[in-house]
């Protein structure tokens, strides 16, 4: 069993910058790939960054040049650092692995809004 724990999120103005890390627990840590989602109002559940245990990552069209995904395999941790939001990012944010099986966190959520 794996368990993930978001932090990082709350209220952030238009233009502003938050970081979201993301850490995994539990019997089996070697993770195909991590990644971020999120679920606007109103909205499904979104991919919005991947990164795989090489290091590749996809980027929603959305958030490219603004959001940036790292992982630490040594520490299974998996961040998002969000610049320039907009109030369209405004989102549940949920952290996913992916090791053969899924595991999501439980989300943290943020806010853009002046």
């Amino acid at each position: 069993q794996v368990q993930l724990v978001e932090s990082g999120g709350g209220l952030v103005e238009p233009g502003g910058s938050l970081r979201l890390s993301c850490a995994a627990s539990g019997s089996i840590l070697t993770f195909d790939t991590m990644a971020w989602f999120r679920q606007r109002p109103g909205l499904q559940r979104e991919l919005v960054a991947r990164v795989t245990r090489l290091g590749s990552t996809y980027y929603a069209d959305s958030v490219k040049g603004r959001f940036t995904i790292s992982r630490d395999n040594a520490k299974n941790t998996v961040d998002l650092q969000m610049n320039s939001l907009k109030p369209d990012d405004t989102a549940v944010y949920y952290c996913h692995v992916f090791n053969g099986l899924n595991y999501w966190g439980k989300g943290t959520l943020v806010t853009v809004s002046s």
